[in-house]
C-alpha cells in the first residue's frame, strides 16, 4: 500500500474565534464529509478572543488536505495547522475512579499510580480517584492494570497538542491567520 494512501492519526490545531456556535460549525464540517473525530479538545488561548481546537482524526493524506482546506474556508477559522508527531507534544488527562475497599488494595493502586506518575485526587473507604497526564499508550497501559481492581468510572479530556521548542505557527499559516484575523474584525 502506498504510504500517502495509508490511513493514520492526524492532529490538527485550529485557531478560531471564541464565539458561540463556532465549535458546532467546525464539527459539522467533519460530519458532512463523513469523517469521524477521534479526539476533540477546545479552550481559550492567551488571547481570550481566540480558542484553540485540537482535533485528531484518522485519515489518509488526501483526506487530511481536504479537511484542512475546508476548515480554512470557514469564516471563524483563523488558522489550521497539522501538528506532526516528530515536532509536537501530545497529552491527555485521564481520570480513573477505581474500586479500593481494603488498605492492601489501596496500597497496590497507589504503587501503580506512582509508577505512572499519576496523582491521587480523591480517596474514600471504597475507592481511589487517580489523574494521569500522558499520551494514549500510557493511559491504556494504566487502564489495563487498573481493570483488575474494577474501574468504576473513567473520563478522558481528549488530546491537546503544541509544537515543540521554537516551532510555532509556520510563516505560511501565520500570514493566513493574520489575514483571517483582519478579515474577521473589519
Amino acid at each position: 500500500m502506498n504510504d500517502a494512501n495509508a490511513v493514520k492519526r492526524h492532529t490538527l490545531s485550529v485557531l478560531v474565534e471564541n464565539a458561540a456556535g463556532v465549535l458546532s460549525q467546525v464539527s459539522r464540517l467533519f460530519s458532512r464529509k463523513g469523517y469521524n473525530i477521534e479526539s476533540l479538545a477546545v479552550g481559550t488561548t492567551d488571547d481570550p478572543a481566540i480558542s484553540r481546537i485540537t482535533i485528531e482524526v484518522l485519515a489518509d493524506n488526501a483526506m487530511i488536505e481536504q479537511i484542512m482546506n475546508q476548515l480554512r474556508k470557514q469564516f471563524p477559522v483563523y488558522s489550521v495547522q497539522e501538528l506532526l508527531p516528530e515536532r509536537s507534544i501530545r497529552r491527555e488527562l485521564v481520570m480513573f475512579k477505581v474500586r479500593a475497599e481494603t488498605p492492601d488494595i489501596r496500597n497496590e493502586i497507589i504503587q501503580i499510580a506512582n509508577i505512572f506518575r499519576a496523582s491521587i485526587i480523591d480517596v474514600s473507604l471504597k475507592s481511589l480517584t487517580l489523574a494521569l497526564i500522558g499520551d494514549e499508550t500510557k493511559a491504556e497501559a494504566m487502564q489495563r492494570l487498573l481493570e483488575a481492581f474494577g474501574i468504576l468510572e473513567l473520563v478522558r479530556t481528549g488530546m491537546v497538542a503544541l509544537e515543540r521548542g521554537a516551532y510555532t505557527i509556520s510563516d505560511e499559516n501565520k500570514e493566513q491567520a493574520e489575514f483571517n484575523l483582519g478579515k474577521n474584525f473589519l
